[in-house]
């Protein structure tokens, strides 16, 4: 099935055919259509076009009104301000719309033949850190992205960026070379929780935290350990990677 065109595309088309018909001197001048809380639809772009033109706003704006014939889209358009139109779409155009949707398998939306490849990189959760809702909302959103671009046929890459290399993770990382066992789990091989491995996480960066605070010689350390992790050596990112696993426990629990 043809794909079916929204409302706002059909009205858009309408009064733009009025524009050209009632001001042929202002070439394919764009309506400036957008949805509206006074009518279903307001059409801003006379106002600019009376500048171009030099003439009165609502005199082009009753032009333009009276240039568009009767028909089954648009059920009433209404002068308003200082020139804007509001535009009401007659029920039966909604009515024919939906239906002509509902009636394809695909919702009237075309597969897009230009279709490419996008990345969506959702949340980016902070490593060794806690969640909060501005990770989830846009998780939501991402989630929404994903589904609408695969619809139209987009190959879609889906990613939560891990990257966290300042002060805390050289603090973190110089603590646990300090206290190798503080980060193992009781029973080697036994399932964590998302609620137990963000209880490591927060008790490994409250013991860090405090030595880094109270002691000169361990911060000096500490600092020293985040240029290591900047240039990539090697002990060291297989300890960042640890509290990346451990905090990937938690991500997934919470995202699930």
């Amino acid at each position: 099935m043809a794909s079916v065109p929204s409302l706002a595309s059909t009205v858009q088309q309408r009064l733009a055919e009025g524009l050209s018909a009632a001001l042929p001197e202002a070439g394919s001048a764009d309506p400036l259509l957008r949805r509206s809380d006074r009518a279903d639809f307001q059409a801003n772009g006379i106002l600019a076009l009376a500048k171009q033109l030099k003439g009165n706003p609502r005199e082009l704006a009753t032009k333009v009104v009276e240039s568009i014939p009767a028909n089954d889209v648009l059920k009433e358009i209404e002068v308003s301000g200082p020139g804007f139109l509001n535009i009401t779409v007659s029920d039966a155009a909604i009515v024919e719309t939906l239906a002509a949707r509902a009636a394809d398998a695909r919702l009237g939306v075309p597969l897009n033949e230009a279709a490419g490849t996008t990345v969506i990189d959702y949340a980016q959760p902070n490593v060794a850190k806690e969640m909060h809702v501005g990770h989830l909302r846009s998780a939501v959103i991402g989630a929404a992205m994903v589904e609408i671009l695969e619809f139209t046929g987009e190959t879609v890459v889906r990613r939560h960026h891990i990257g966290d290399w300042g002060t805390q993770f050289g603090m973190l990382i110089q603590y646990l070379i300090e206290h190798p066992h503080e980060l193992d789990h009781k029973d080697e091989g036994a399932e964590v929780s998302g609620e137990e491995a963000m209880s490591n996480l927060n008790r490994l960066y409250k013991a860090s935290r405090a030595l880094f605070d109270a002691d000169e010689e361990f911060k000096k350390r500490a600092r020293a350990r985040v240029v290591d992790l900047q240039a990539g050596d090697e002990e060291t990112l297989a300890l960042w990677q640890r509290f990346v696993d451990e905090s990937k426990i938690y991500f997934y629990s919470v995202f699930e």
